[in-house]
């Protein structure tokens, strides 16, 4: 069954849906091309850009289906759903792919430096400093090194304990705004929902508006045109041209008829 037949604004937003379906398997076939890092970059922010349009368009078409869906039988809206399902799979399945390239492009970018070798000349003057002291001298030395290096790693520890506490204070402020973000992002698009249903009952409106104001037209003319006849027949009664109109005063000759019989 076509969604046409259910409703033309249903049949639109199909139509759109797999356009930018289209457009989205051509840009990632193109992205699979492409070996500049600068340039898939661009590539995937524009295919992303079409995601998100293609998401609120679902959505659009998701309203639709439910608005409609008291006035269709069980058949009409198992097909619906199905087709609202199968756009959906479908954009997951673009989306897993722009998360596939992300994660690629992003490995090839990194370059991280793990250790920094220790410079020739700290080592040459350590062994130097060390040839010149006795065994207590080097224990001492030693027992220093070790307790600096004790105190750096607390210090470390209460960095990385820190850093742990600013990152979970920061994802859950990230997650909070996300979440109102997301609402921000439905009430939008059910106002810009609302505005379309609002647009297309403005146009019915001013459709039924302009019929009915031909119709009135058209009394006003034949109105006229009565009123016209009238005149004229009452100016001159014995004008042949216009018929007598029915009800109006009978013909002279049955008014003479019958004064003659009384």
């Amino acid at each position: 069954m076509d969604v046409s037949a259910v409703s033309e604004e249903l049949a639109e937003l199909e139509g759109q849906i797999n356009d930018i379906f289209r457009a989205l398997s051509n840009g990632f076939q193109k992205l699979e091309k492409i070996k500049d890092a600068n340039r898939q970059s661009r590539q995937l922010e524009e295919l992303t850009d079409k995601m998100r349009d293609c998401k609120s368009l679902i959505k659009d078409f998701d309203r639709e289906v439910k608005s409609l869906e008291s006035g269709n039988d069980a058949n009409t809206n198992r097909m619906l759903n199905d087709r609202r399902q199968s756009m959906v799979k479908e954009l997951n399945s673009y989306v897993a792919l722009k998360k596939k390239y992300s994660s690629n492009l992003a490995s090839n970018n990194k370059r991280v430096d793990l250790f920094d070798g220790p410079a020739e000349d700290h080592m040459e003057e350590n062994v130097l400093l060390a040839s010149n002291m006795s065994n207590q001298e080097l224990m001492n030395k030693g027992n220093s090194m070790m307790d600096d290096t004790d105190q750096a790693i607390e210090r470390g520890k209460k960095v990385v304990l820190e850093t742990i506490n600013v990152g979970t204070d920061t994802s859950a402020a990230l997650k909070a705004q996300t979440d109102q973000m997301s609402r921000v992002v439905n009430e939008l698009d059910s106002i810009h929902f609302s505005l379309k249903k609002a647009s297309k009952l403005v146009k019915e409106i001013g459709r039924q508006v302009a019929t009915d104001k031909c119709i009135m037209a058209f009394l006003f003319l034949i109105v006229i045109g009565v009123i016209a006849i009238i005149i004229v027949k009452i100016v001159n009664p014995n004008n042949k041209d216009i018929r007598d109109i029915p009800g109006l005063a009978p013909p002279a000759m049955n008014r003479r008829l019958l004064w003659n019989h009384y």
